[in-house]
């Protein structure tokens, strides 16, 4: 026979289930809602730049957009060839992750391999503090520091150039390389070490040939995030790295990058609805696809070379 003491907990034991059941659901649709709001987000920009860059399209073909050796959107005569554009994006990029892979590479194997956990706890955050440093400061600290210096190395470097800008830029995303790397490296598992310290090998040798290889994956995934980030750097390369579209492939010139002349033609220069207007979402259409295919082989090389640790 129940007691109402055995009413009283069944009781409460009910309403504590009834009121987690309802608390998980409520949890549940919350965050359908926080992804849900993120997929329609990502849809609409890229409706919006699908829409606008169409209507570009409209009057000028995609293959003088695409193969077009000048640009010059506003001054007379008009031109729109986005190679030059493409170029100075590119070259950028190229100098930042020439300087950002090894360095940040280096750091990853000194935090897994050679650190100590006390000095990885310490080191690490400290680098990592390079990311949250506005892109803005970055580029004033390429403009008035780095390029000075530069200019006593080099003479005839202008105040406007690609190296600076590179430069610099490869100092922002290291922190990106050295801590997906270095968790890529701790993922690694220890008994790999131990059987080559078993058969003799050094620190050195276990980092590089043992550790390194096996986390080549994520290794490699850093590097092709770092370089997607490096492409749609803004204000940088807007401020240490120039506005001349030009199609070369030395740093010491001044460039134009892709962002940089969105944020130039954003400040109001072009009326509404024009073609030069327009332009702004067609380059923007061909930064996100650049990025999105980078992004994509990130995705492959990380599938086809990921090894599984058991």
């Amino acid at each position: 026979m129940q007691t109402d003491k055995d009413l009283k907990v069944r009781s409460a034991l009910f309403k504590r289930g009834f009121g987690s059941n309802i608390e998980g659901k409520a949890i549940k649709w919350v965050l359908l809602a926080c992804a849900l709001l993120s997929v329609l987000t990502t849809i609409g920009i890229v409706v919006t730049l699908v829409v606008q860059g169409w209507n570009f399209f409209m009057e000028i073909s995609l293959w003088d957009f695409l193969t077009g050796t000048r640009w010059s959107p506003i001054l007379k005569p008009r031109s729109h060839g986005v190679l030059p554009l493409v170029s100075g994006t590119m070259l950028v990029s190229v100098i930042a992750i020439l300087f950002a892979a090894p360095v940040g590479l280096g750091a990853a194997i000194y935090l897994s391999e050679y650190a100590a956990d006390r000095v990885r706890r310490i080191v690490k955050p400290v680098l990592e503090v390079l990311a949250g440093v506005p892109t803005i400061v970055y580029g004033y600290f390429a403009l008035t520091f780095v390029t000075p210096y530069l200019q006593k190395i080099i003479p005839n470097l202008i105040v406007f150039n690609a190296l600076s800008a590179g430069l610099v830029m490869g100092i922002m995303i290291i922190p990106m390389v050295s801590s997906l790397s270095e968790d890529a490296m701790m993922a690694v598992p220890r008994s790999l070490r131990n059987g080559a310290y078993a058969l003799g090998a050094t620190r050195f040798e276990v980092a590089l040939r043992v550790v390194v290889p096996a986390a080549l994956s994520g290794i490699v995934a850093s590097f092709i995030l770092a370089i997607s980030r490096a492409i749609g750097e803004t204000m940088l390369v807007t401020i240490a790295a120039g506005a001349t579209p030009r199609l070369t492939a030395n740093p010491l010139e001044s460039i134009q990058t892709m962002t940089a002349y969105i944020v130039q033609l954003s400040l109001g220069e072009a009326p509404f609805g024009s073609i030069e207007y327009n332009t702004i979402f067609a380059v923007g259409l061909l930064l996100f696809f650049i990025t999105l295919f980078m992004n994509l082989i990130g995705s492959l090389i990380v599938n086809k070379w990921r090894q599984k640790y058991e």
